[in-house]
């Protein structure tokens, strides 16, 4: 982030710690409570979001070498990412051309080439049929015409996306608008997995995203485990296209009114919020970062919600191991024990039909932003 939009983020910040303020929107929004109840809207949004769209898979550390991979089909597409012996990640359908069998699973190393467990066929790194077996069994077969389904793949400042169907293209530009430069310069490139946790939840995939999207729940659900850490009652956002960015502030920010500009820290002191519409979450949390991703279940009322940490470099020695262990330990009983279990409270008082929206309020823009834009995709009523 360049540091005249540190200054200029940090001083809006202690502007509404002195005024106890915070942003505001021009009104209220009305969220339908059938946008995490109905199945007719989340059948559009399996096909808007989860198969047009380009998906966040994965971060280029978690496959770093010719032959990594990582596959699933979270998006109901099943993927198979793999780096090539070129260094370049592909995505694939991960079907062998046989019989359809899945071909890998999670995440692991081909040492020469991917070969089905079913029957052997065999494919290169670039997906290309190599062999079959037994070949006298299937005459004719060519490369031409049973090499693995192709789907559009970008990798890009550490982040690997794919279009989870076959055809198309994916602009590189627009995958994250105007954040573009700012996410670049942060140089996740060079960070290194050091954990993934996978929860089902029985809530609506919206509603992961809109355990993030506004700090006012956390003097009071997190009261035990971070209130203590972020400065309360205080939204700093700015919109990017259909993206956005919510600065969440740690207490110590006040503590840059006694430095000149010129030295003001400010990433260190604030949790930064972007969201990639649709489904994924890019969080600074002062010395690493955060990946969420969000999914539909088998039905509006359920949903897949992975966290995946990242840190500048992979520890040194079994102290540095516990002191990142402990922060995705945090991580997860934070949400798990606090965030989500109100979640679902949630999801079960829209099932029954006591009253027909959510409230919003103006002093909740990241929230309203997220689901305006959900809506404007879908073609549904801005509000």
């Amino acid at each position: 982030m360049r540091q005249q939009t540190q200054i200029d983020l940090a001083q809006r910040v202690i502007d509404f710690i002195e005024q106890r303020g915070t942003e505001l929107t021009d009104e209220v929004f009305l969220n339908p409570v059938d946008t995490y109840t109905s199945e007719e809207q989340l059948a559009r949004e399996r096909e808007v979001f989860f198969r047009q769209s380009p998906l966040l898979h994965c971060h280029s550390s978690q496959m770093p070498n010719p032959g990594d991979y990582v596959a699933d089909e979270l998006s109901g597409t099943p993927i198979l990412v793999v780096r090539g012996q070129d260094g370049v990640a592909r995505a694939m359908l991960n079907m062998c051309r046989h019989r359809g069998a899945r071909l890998k699973d999670g995440t692991g190393h081909c040492e020469r080439a991917i070969t089905c467990p079913y029957h052997a066929w065999t494919y290169s790194f670039e997906g290309k049929l190599r062999m079959v077996t037994p070949s006298a069994g299937f005459p004719g077969i060519s490369p031409d015409d049973r090499s693995l389904v192709m789907l559009p793949c970008v990798e890009r400042h550490g982040f690997i996306w794919v279009l989870p169907q076959p055809g198309g293209q994916i602009d590189e530009d627009k995958l994250l608008g105007g954040m573009d430069d700012e996410i670049a310069s942060y140089g996740f490139a060079g960070y290194k997995h050091h954990d993934t946790r996978r929860v089902t939840k029985a809530m609506n995939w919206k509603l992961v995203i809109d355990t993030f999207m506004e700090t006012w729940h956390v003097g009071t659900l997190h009261r035990d485990t971070v209130a203590p850490i972020f400065q309360p009652a205080v939204n700093v956002f700015d919109a990017f296209g259909p993206n956005g960015r919510l600065i969440i502030p740690r207490r110590t920010i006040i503590e840059l009114k006694s430095k000149p500009e010129a030295e003001w820290d400010f990433l260190p002191r604030t949790a930064v919020v972007y969201t990639a519409l649709p489904n994924s979450l890019i969080v600074w949390q002062g010395d690493h970062l955060e990946i969420w991703r969000a999914f539909p279940g088998r039905h509006a009322g359920e949903c897949i919600a992975e966290a995946s940490l990242f840190i500048p470099r992979a520890p040194q020695n079994e102290r540095e191991k516990r002191y990142w262990d402990k922060n995705m330990d945090l991580l997860l009983r934070t949400v798990e024990e606090e965030d989500f279990p109100v979640c679902e409270g949630i999801q079960q008082s829209c099932e029954r039909g006591g009253q027909k929206h959510v409230t919003f309020g103006r002093n909740e823009p990241a929230l309203i932003h997220f689901h305006q834009q959900i809506r404007l995709c879908l073609g549904l009523p801005a509000n």
